[in-house]
């Protein structure tokens, strides 16, 4: 019998069985009426995800199509710009803006902690004459399980006409975010988190002055050109060929997504962050990030000593059907992160614990069965009698 595989990582996520369906509908005239009234209904239904009354531009890529959609349209040859980095996805988008041509400097924070709003506020401070042309932040880092204070980090600008640009790729749809009460200029996200379909749509939220800015951007860009892509859209089209599955099956989780209400997923997701934390905690694995800034869609465990985190998640994997996922970089083999985000419900978790207590011991971890989960039920049941679920 083939076994069910139970896929908690970050992304891609579990797609769930309606959305599946719609993947395979029929093709359709991108260039005809049935597509405009799809992309009209896609649109209007991202920009309530978003919370915006934003353009939304949607690409056929992944999340970091729009990363470099951002940086090449907003972002000048020999601009300064400003990288907040708390992981690998800040490493990504200063990496992207120096391709692109800009001066970058790098606002650096420890892998498992949060940006500091104060400290941005002190270089923001001394750039008097400003230089800066742009900050780049991450809302959710999910090489670490951190989320940063976006409204906090924006708020340390202040009246500084930088640009706020922000990857939500895998945080948007799954916590709070509010592009337009904010204040934030550009939103990147990706269809393969919290959006539940598979990878191949990212979307791109512009404000007023980042139009503007598109507007003035010397920098070179044919495929990632927001201004062709907005001018298409309001004839109901895109410039080039859509990734038509996605987009229906993307019309479906917008779907599922308003009928579970956000604030209702907002919760589900920590409450789910929650179990796998306290369930890691009764086992004696120690978290990366502290509770504060802990990540509602995936969760860094660190290794036990003596054990490698690529020999855990090898063993959940063979032998228990559980994909989890690793370390990058200086974390490669030391932590092993689970992903709790999109289709995932409080039974997958404890299915996962349950996976993750026998792997531990399977690799010689002194672990008592079960213990894990109890601590896990007990935050799902106290959900439940607060009428989560």
């Amino acid at each position: 019998m083939e076994e069910k595989q139970y896929l908690m990582l970050p992304g891609p996520t579990p797609v769930p069985s309606g959305v599946l369906r719609a993947l395979a509908r029929p093709m359709i005239n991108h260039r005809g009426p049935e597509f405009k009234a799809l992309l009209e209904e896609v649109t209007d239904g991202l920009k309530k995800v978003f919370r915006t009354q934003n353009q939304v531009i949607i690409f056929p890529s992944a999340g970091t199509g729009a990363m470099e959609a951002a940086v090449a349209n907003c972002v000048s040859p020999g601009d300064k710009v400003l990288v907040v980095s708390i992981g690998v996805f800040g490493e990504r988008f200063a990496e992207i803006a120096r391709r692109f041509g800009a001066q970058v400097e790098k606002l650096d924070f420890a892998w498992g902690t949060a940006a500091d709003p104060a400290a941005l506020a002190g270089v923001i401070k001394e750039d008097k004459n400003q230089e800066i042309k742009a900050v780049f932040v991450t809302h959710n880092e999910t090489s670490t399980g951190v989320t940063n204070d976006v409204q906090g980090l924006r708020a340390a600008l202040g009246d500084h006409p930088a640009l706020f640009v922000v990857d939500a790729v895998s945080g948007l749809g799954a916590m709070e975010l509010e592009t337009d009460a904010w204040n934030l200029d550009v939103v990147v996200a990706g269809s393969q988190k919290s959006f539940m379909i598979p990878p191949g749509l990212s979307f791109l939220c512009l404000s007023p002055r980042a139009w503007e800015a598109a507007a003035r951007c010397t920098n070179s860009r044919y495929y990632w050109d927001v201004e062709a892509a907005r001018k298409m859209a309001e004839k109901g089209q895109t410039p080039y060929t859509p990734a038509l599955p996605q987009i229906s099956a993307l019309a479906e989780s917008l779907k599922m997504i308003e009928a579970e209400g956000l604030e209702n997923i907002f919760a589900r997701h920590r409450r789910l962050r929650d179990m796998v934390r306290q369930g890691a905690r009764a086992l004696g694995l120690e978290l990366l990030a502290r509770d504060e800034v802990a990540s509602s869609a995936v969760t860094a465990i660190l290794s036990p000593a003596g054990i490698g985190a690529d020999t855990i998640r090898r063993v959940l994997r063979e032998k228990f059907n559980v994909v989890v996922a690793g370390g990058q970089r200086q974390l490669q083999n030391k932590i092993f992160r689970i992903g709790h985000l999109g289709y995932v419900q409080d039974l997958d978790v404890i299915a996962a614990l349950a996976a993750l207590e026998m792997a531990l011991a399977c690799c010689g971890y002194k672990v008592e069965l079960g213990q894990g989960v109890r601590a896990a039920q007990s935050v799902a049941l106290a959900g439940v009698g607060e009428g989560g679920g």
